[in-house]
């Protein structure tokens, strides 16, 4: 088995192509360029071959899927969040949205020319569902996307355009809709890595105070482990057209999250809600319905919250 993994050098990109490796299959991952003297990213040990260049570029597309000829495409590369979105809406667009079309293109051209039939897993988001009462969550896939955010609604156009590309030309596209995850390697700009970088940041100063944005909302928290095994078994054992949830199901809130980093780090402070880091829109609860996900692969998560905690802890410290 070979698999092409966009975005492979990013944080899901490295969990996941491990894993791919760990299973003998051979990886061959896309990154934007190499950066000259930098130090090997932890998805190394998982990649075979790389393919440098932007996935906005047809050509860049092209000479991989010709050179890998994969059974498998996992679709990551792309924005990655709300705030980096909000920032350059037009390059997410292009982003998420043009490369995940020009992507299918390019596998239309390479199987019309009788190159292979990969099956392509689009990763978007449980974002794309937007504002829901608590009362009809867990979401399932059926319920309708109202997008609140760029970032959302590129996930959304994204996976809308993917289907419509498996529709006409017969392609094998599974679309992922992925809730909150998170493990070692995930940057601070994300919620769980920063509180624990605070919180270690308090066991060190003896300062009292853990500052975060509105406690309120609550979320369904993934192991980046367990979601990248549920990538592998979609792209495996998914129906193509379909849709699938890959979370949990079952929401915490960030305070309740808070609390837990304090605990795990083993620090005592009190939750102090700061201004600055308060989103200007933000989903008061998202949690998913993982039935579907379970029913077609028999995946199930096998971490906790404070299995990803506890991750985060350790890489922040050592």
């Amino acid at each position: 088995m070979r698999a092409l993994v966009t975005g492979a050098a990013g944080f899901v990109g490295g969990w996941l192509t491990r894993a791919l490796a760990a299973r003998d299959v051979e990886v061959h991952g896309m990154r934007l360029r190499q950066e000259s003297g930098a130090v090997s990213s932890p998805s190394e040990a998982g990649v075979k071959f790389w393919h440098n260049g932007d996935i906005r570029d047809a050509a860049v597309l092209r000479a991989a899927i010709m050179a890998s000829r994969p059974d498998l495409i996992f679709h990551l590369a792309g924005i990655s969040s709300v705030g980096e979105a909000e920032q350059d809406p037009a390059a997410t667009v292009a982003i998420n949205v043009g490369s995940t079309v020009q992507l299918l293109h390019e596998v239309a051209r390479a199987r019309d020319a009788g190159l292979g039939d990969p099956t392509v897993l689009v990763v978007g988001s449980g974002e794309q569902y937007g504002r829901h009462p608590l009362g009809e969550q867990p979401i399932p896939e059926s319920t309708g996307q109202q997008p609140l955010t760029l970032y959302a609604a590129s996930k959304a156009a994204q996976e809308l355009l993917a289907l419509q590309a498996a529709r006409r030309h017969g392609l094998r596209v599974v679309c992922a809709r992925s809730f909150n995850h998170t493990g070692a390697g995930q940057p601070t700009r994300f919620l769980i890595p920063a509180l624990v970088e605070r919180a270690v940041s308090l066991r060190i100063t003896g300062q009292t105070e853990l500052r975060l944005g509105n406690s309120t909302p609550v979320r369904d928290i993934s192991h980046v482990s367990d979601v990248v095994d549920a990538y592998i078994l979609l792209a495996e054992h998914g129906v193509p057209g379909d849709v699938y949830n890959v979370c949990r199901g079952e929401g915490v809130s960030v305070r309740e999250i808070a609390a837990a980093v304090l605990r795990r780090v083993g620090v005592a402070a009190t939750l102090v809600e700061d201004p600055a880091l308060v989103r200007p829109v933000d989903v008061p609860a998202l949690v998913g319905d993982p039935s579907r996900l379970m029913a077609r692969t028999g995946w199930a998560p096998r971490h906790t919250l404070d299995d990803c905690i506890d991750d985060l802890i350790n890489a922040t410290t050592h």
